[in-house]
């Protein structure tokens, strides 16, 4: 538990409606070096309603789930200073909101501010800059969102007041409208910490792209490719997920330091195959006895006598390729997949030369009807004894389960609905371990397939019948194992060693395994989001806040001009009738700035290609100088190359500019040229 200087617990408290205050108890899990904070409301100081605040991960119903946000983000922040304050450490610069569960962090750290003397603005840009969001889902569904009118409750008291307890001298207005939506009466998380963030991203390349379309109606005006997501792919800690076999070879042959440091990892080109090829038979053998330890306990927990189940002993066979698949059990997962045409599944199976066995491991959520109907599909194929000593289903799945999994298949199957899967995991685990991938190109496969280090299941992405496309994608698959797969493993030299296989391993291992390190993560959210937002707060941080201050007057000017700023005119020349790539277009434009300065602003050229609905595409965007006034109105002009032949368009835009924004997007304000 976290202590103070007499000894007694640290609570942290935040108020709640009707005059009460939530507290929590903060506990401290020392993971390796890093402090893990944990907040616990199951303490006599609460009433039985507040203290089952955090007693359930997922479930309750609107309200308790608000507690929980409203604790972990207003609530964490408190515990963040009542660490720093007891160990005697500096307070952090950089907030990192993972999901827009934390968003209410953000909230804390205006009243903070303000609390201090700073303004609402002001503590608002101070906020942004420090601040990191990230994203981990890819539908609006996945998001977290609260009636306002629950939100005006906990934030504006019992009684509705305008005034926030949770932020005192600030209208529950302006909150609201941190999370507002196309619906008002709905409270976004996701856009609240978007609105909270200078920087946001995505948890894979794919994923930022999805994110960039789902939340680009908050930057209108502006293409899906401009708006200011990006992503980070996500990683998997070693030690946790890599069997000590590969650990050790790879400490040996790359060094400790750069194995940590996912550096070096090419050294493993020269590894030995048939030592690898050993090692991969090794772990497997371990699987299949794992295998055959739980189906057995799993059975009996059925009911199932001790005598009826000498059949489990002949449960896999440790020289047969293995194919995994374990994972939480939503619909887009698609764990059914594999069953769309049970004969030929069965047909893969129990090939007499090239067989296959198929562990299946999987958890549904408890409220989740839909995931407990899928797992019994499974269950009930897996059942026949016709197949049984082929597939296996094991139950509750979790964390010691899955590493048998990860160290001894040979294949990690995954088939999201594409492009559902944010990030996932447990692919990348499996390839720390040598094994294969065969997967549909989504999430971290879609930037991390390069042919060699695995399958990438063809997708329907065009066919909008469900059913059609899983049928469609469940036969690539059943052609992909059956054509490619299953002959590369089973494909061996005269002594027994399936060298084009274990090719693939190898390439693996020295490709995948430091990028998908959490340490080449970290390093990632380091070099392109922590300095870079550590860099931002010094600047609106000096001189006790001026830069912040200073924004948050800049924010002012542009709102209270920015419905006026229009694109008067734009003349072009030099442009052949036939325009071809690096033909000099020169364009003038003459710009109302509705009193602000050339220097608030940047005046844009936007070219591209000109399709049938005359919207541009494949752009390029030139900034504009600014060449003169003129009545009132400025004028910007730029000669610039054109960068595609045939119909080229072009537009010109104004949007903000000054030395503390991130970029010109930031704001979502752009004024461009009309027809």
């Amino acid at each position: 538990r976290l202590l103070a200087e007499e000894g007694a617990p640290v609570l942290v408290h935040v108020p709640m409606p009707e005059s009460r205050v939530l507290r929590a108890r903060v506990w401290i899990a020392q993971v390796g070096r890093i402090p893990l904070l944990l907040l616990d409301s199951d303490i006599s100081d609460n009433d039985p309603e507040l203290r089952a605040v955090t007693d359930r991960l997922y479930g309750g119903d609107q309200d308790h789930r608000i507690k929980q946000e409203i604790l972990a983000g207003i609530g964490g922040v408190r515990a963040i200073r009542a660490y720093t304050r007891a160990r005697g450490l500096p307070d952090p610069d950089v907030w990192h909101m993972n999901e827009g569960h934390a968003g209410f962090l953000g909230i804390e750290r205006i009243r903070e501010y303000m609390s201090g003397g700073m303004d609402f603005d002001s503590a608002l840009a101070a906020v942004r800059a420090a601040t990191v969001f990230t994203t981990h889902t890819p539908v609006p569904a996945g998001i977290d969102r609260f009636a306002a009118g629950l939100v005006r409750r906990y934030f504006g008291g019992a009684h509705g007041e305008r005034e926030s307890p949770l932020l005192p001298g600030i209208s529950v207005d302006r909150i609201l409208a941190l999370g507002r939506e196309a619906d008002p009466s709905v409270f976004n998380m996701a856009h609240l910490g978007l609105r909270l963030a200078q920087r946001a991203n995505g948890v894979s390349r794919l994923h930022g792209e999805v994110s960039r379309d789902m939340f680009a109606p908050l930057w209108p005006g502006f293409d899906a490719a401009e708006v200011p997501i990006g992503s980070v792919t996500n990683g998997v800690h070693a030690p946790t997920w890599a069997a000590r076999e590969w650990i050790d070879k790879a400490r040996d042959l790359v060094g400790p330091e750069l194995v940590a440091e996912a550096r070096g990892w090419e050294q493993l080109r020269s590894v030995d195959l048939r030592e690898l090829w050993e090692t991969r038979a090794a772990l497997r053998a371990v699987l299949v006895a794992e295998v055959r330890r739980r189906l057995r306990d799993s059975w009996l927990e059925r009911g199932a006598a001790p005598a009826e189940l000498g059949w489990v002993d002949e449960v896999f066979d440790s020289g047969v390729l293995t194919v995994g698949f374990a994972r939480r059990v939503p619909t887009y997962k698609r764990l059914t997949l594999m069953l769309r045409d049970p004969d030929r599944l069965r047909a893969l199976l129990l090939d007499p030369e090239r067989p296959l066995q198929l562990v299946v491991a999987g958890k549904s959520h408890p409220a989740d009807d839909g995931g407990k109907a899928l797992i019994q599909q499974v269950v009930r194929f897996a059942d026949d004894p016709a197949v049984r000593h082929r597939i296996v289903f094991l139950p509750d799945y979790d964390m010691s389960m899955a590493r048998y999994l990860y160290w001894g298949c040979d294949v990690w199957l995954n088939n999201p609905l594409r492009p559902l899967e944010a990030c996932g995991t447990s692919g990348m685990k499996a390839a720390l371990n040598g094994g294969l991938n065969l997967s549909i190109r989504d999430g971290w496969w879609d930037e991390m397939y390069d042919g060699d280090n695995g399958w990438a299941i063809p997708t329907a992405d065009g066919v909008r019948d469900e059913h059609r496309r899983d049928d469609l994608e469940a036969s690539a698959l059943y052609e992909m194992l059956q054509r490619s797969v299953l002959p590369r493993f089973y494909e061996r030299d005269d002594s027994g060693l399936p060298v084009r296989w274990m090719e693939m391993v190898r390439h693996t291992l020295r490709t995948l395994g430091p990028k998908v390190l959490a340490s080449r993560m970290v390093r990632d959210y380091t070099t392109g989001y922590y300095l870079p937002a550590a860099a931002s707060y010094a600047a609106v941080a000096a001189d006790d806040f001026a830069g912040a201050r200073e924004l948050a007057d800049y924010r002012r000017r542009l709102e209270g001009a920015w419905s006026q700023v229009k694109v008067l005119q734009v003349d072009s020349s030099g442009l052949p009738d036939i325009p071809v790539i690096g033909a000099e277009l020169s364009l003038r434009a003459r710009i109302d700035l509705a009193g602000l300065s050339v220097g608030d602003v940047v005046v844009q050229a936007v070219l591209g290609r000109v399709g049938s609905d005359d919207e541009l595409t494949d752009t390029e965007v030139v900034d504009m100088d600014h060449i003169a006034t003129d009545a009132g109105t400025e004028q910007f002009a730029v000669t610039t190359p054109v960068p595609h032949s045939g119909a080229v368009g072009y537009t010109v835009r104004v949007l903000p500019r000054h030395r503390l924004l991130s970029g010109p997007a930031e704001l979502g304000l752009v004024a461009a040229a009309r027809p």
